[in-house]
């Protein structure tokens, strides 16, 4: 019985560590990770309808990683700064008659999923860095000069979606550049939206047309989780 009962506690002892080897390597995936960066926002719609650099505005972000495997990793960020631009450089005649301009700020609370071209993560490759895509869910809200007077709600709903690059400096940190769309279902970022032609004060835009927001930036994360697995040396 003795060696029966040996034998029963030596198998168990083994699935226990062959499931705590299986479960720490499955940790080694999910690592938490903070970061922040810095960048501009931007803006198209009915007073620019191409994306215009010199309609830049400073931005920056912070935000929390978890990477769910080694190509996928799930992002909350919230992403603050200004928006501006001017029918100064004027699209039409119309936007020259009309001569109209608007500067806020935005507020935007955002998850998104990340997926990773390269296996960058690999400590026997040389390779340090990878393209990667995000696309996701939303919420921005808006405060300045085109909330006056309006009758729509100032949270407003977008897809975020973009891509950009990851370069590894460190086993701890790494540096990104990302360029994001704003995909929203608003027209009022502007305050410049379909109104009564009849009354001929040029305060129309595409009522079609939905306005987008943009950011473009770079950022500097830390891994703050990791939990270290035994190695074994005769693998």
């Amino acid at each position: 019985m003795t060696g029966k009962r040996g034998q029963t506690l030596r198998i168990s002892l083994l699935g226990s560590l062959l499931l705590a080897s299986q479960f720490c390597t499955a940790q080694l995936l999910q690592h938490s990770e903070f970061g922040f960066g810095v960048g501009a926002f931007n803006y198209t719609g009915d007073l620019v309808r191409t994306y215009n650099i010199l309609n830049s505005r400073p931005a920056g972000t912070v935000f929390y990683r978890s990477n769910i495997s080694k190509v996928v990793s799930f992002r909350t960020a919230l992403t603050g700064g200004k928006m501006a631009a001017s029918d100064k450089r004027p699209i039409d005649s119309f936007a020259k008659q009309r001569a109209a301009a608007f500067s806020i700020y935005v507020l935007e609370a955002s998850t998104v999923f990340e997926y990773h071209f390269l296996d960058w993560r690999d400590d026997k490759r040389r390779l340090r860095f990878t393209p990667y895509l995000f696309a996701g869910f939303s919420l921005f809200i808006i405060s300045g000069n085109s909330a006056k007077n309006a009758s729509y709600s100032n949270v407003q709903p977008a897809i975020p979606f973009g891509g950009g690059i990851k370069y590894v400096v460190n086993p701890k940190w790494y540096l990104a550049v990302e360029l994001g769309i704003r995909k929203s279902f608003f027209d009022y970022l502007d305050n410049i939206s379909d109104e009564d032609l009849s009354l001929k004060n040029y305060q129309y835009g595409n009522r079609y047309d939905n306005d987008n927001y943009f950011f473009t930036g770079i950022t500097l994360t830390r891994t703050i989780y990791d939990i270290p697995c035994p190695i074994n040396p005769y693998r």
